[in-house]
């Protein structure tokens, strides 16, 4: 009688602990975390992982727990696809937030998330070929296209007085995307490029290229790369050679390694362009606020309040949806991410969760902004000017 019994409460013990676990749900994070943005990542992590914290303290996902699994994409393209095809196929994910990098996105997006109908909402993919994929509007992203970012920092550059510069762009999705628009836009605007360079990443060296980019002379060299491939070694190689003293660069190049490589006194008269959040944004605030209580360091790095908001929406879609149902996403993000609706902002899931419950609708408006997706999942948005303000980037215009 006793073996009975006790056989009988193990029996009792393992069905609910598999009736726990199956209430869980997964949801895919996919991070360049090695790679040339390898330097990005951790504050990233952190505010996805702050967006599940929040989701768990506060009534969890469905019927149980959210769970955040992750997948490195190595910041290439073979790896962001052999990357979403685990969380895809083994984790079975219904929605993944990511990848980071346009390369990244589109890979994963193409060969892995889009033929297995899973949505993708990246929070930094700014590539304006993401707009013309034929997704079954399965992919989305929240922030701008670089469409309207080189057309922003063209103008930053004349308003600077910049009236002849070269241009040097990573031959990747990001690179030729946001190069081709700054050229266009520049040139309409009266500005003269001098030499223009398309350059390969893993370089050891880019002497080469900018002797060819230096010999008509030019106001600044245009960098637009990741900082943490080619990026730096060409601003770094340009500053050794007397090349160039000024520089001009885009969200890729806005990373405090290159501070920490070149120094802040040899970037003193540089700018960046990078997404940003719109100004005074109180939700912004509230993230910041959330997020240095979490991790006692400040938030105020690139794409942390885009990390967050991407990951919130995602969680967000599964809760409205109802289910892990892969074919409801779509609708549901949308649903929980424009009007109409109740507000909801950073670390409100109870409130988001309870009105869900109610049947109402609810519009979340986050640190980076409102997020209303046009029919190709791209959305509107802001740019930032920045500057090297010792160890770090200070912000000292907004364009929306």
């Amino acid at each position: 009688m006793k073996t009975t019994t006790y056989a009988l409460a193990v029996a009792a013990l393992l069905a609910s602990s598999a009736s726990t676990l199956a209430a869980d749900t997964k949801v895919g994070i996919l991070m360049d975390i090695t790679g040339p943005i390898a330097s990005f990542i951790p504050p990233l992590q952190n505010a996805a992982n702050l967006a599940f914290s929040q989701v768990n303290e506060q009534g969890g996902l469905l019927d149980g727990q959210a769970v955040a699994v992750y997948g490195d994409t190595t910041g290439s393209s073979q790896g962001a696809v052999d990357a979403a095809g685990k969380l895809i196929n083994i984790e079975n994910v219904p929605i993944i937030m990511g990848a980071l990098m346009s390369g990244t996105t589109i890979a994963s997006a193409e060969a892995a998330a889009i033929p297995a109908g899973v949505v993708q909402i990246s929070p930094t993919a700014t590539s304006p070929a993401m707009t013309d994929i034929q997704d079954n509007d399965l992919l989305y992203r929240i922030v701008p296209s670089d469409n309207f970012q080189g057309e922003v920092l063209a103008k930053m550059v004349m308003d600077e007085g910049l009236s002849k510069v070269a241009v040097t762009f990573v031959n990747n999705d990001y690179g030729v995307g946001i190069g081709g628009t700054f050229i266009e836009a520049y040139k309409a605007l009266g500005g003269e490029v001098v030499a223009e360079v398309k350059h390969e990443e893993k370089k050891n060296s880019y002497r080469s290229e900018l002797a060819t980019l230096s010999k008509a002379g030019g106001d600044a060299l245009v960098v637009i790369a990741y900082a943490g491939d080619s990026g730096s070694k060409i601003v770094k190689q340009a500053i050794e050679g007397g090349l160039f003293t000024k520089f001009v660069g885009t969200d890729g190049l806005r990373d405090e390694a290159l501070i920490a490589d070149i120094g802040a006194e040899a970037l003193a008269t540089s700018f960046f362009s990078a997404p940003t959040s719109p100004a005074d944004n109180p939700n912004q605030a509230k993230l910041h606020e959330l997020y240095t209580a979490a991790y006692n360091e400040p938030a105020d790095k690139p794409f942390v309040d885009q990390t967050y908001d991407a990951t919130f929406l995602a969680l967000l879609a599964v809760e409205k949806a109802g289910s892990a149902d892969r074919t409801k996403m779509a609708e549901a993000l949308r649903a929980v991410a424009s009007a109409p609706g109740e507000k909801v902002g950073p670390g409100e899931w109870a409130k988001a969760k309870a009105l869900i419950a109610e049947g109402k609708d609810i519009d979340y408006d986050g640190a980076g902004g409102s997020y209303d997706f046009d029919e190709n999942g791209d959305v509107a948005g802001f740019i930032g000017k920045f500057v090297v303000d010792g160890a770090v980037y200070k912000q000292i215009a907004i364009v929306e």
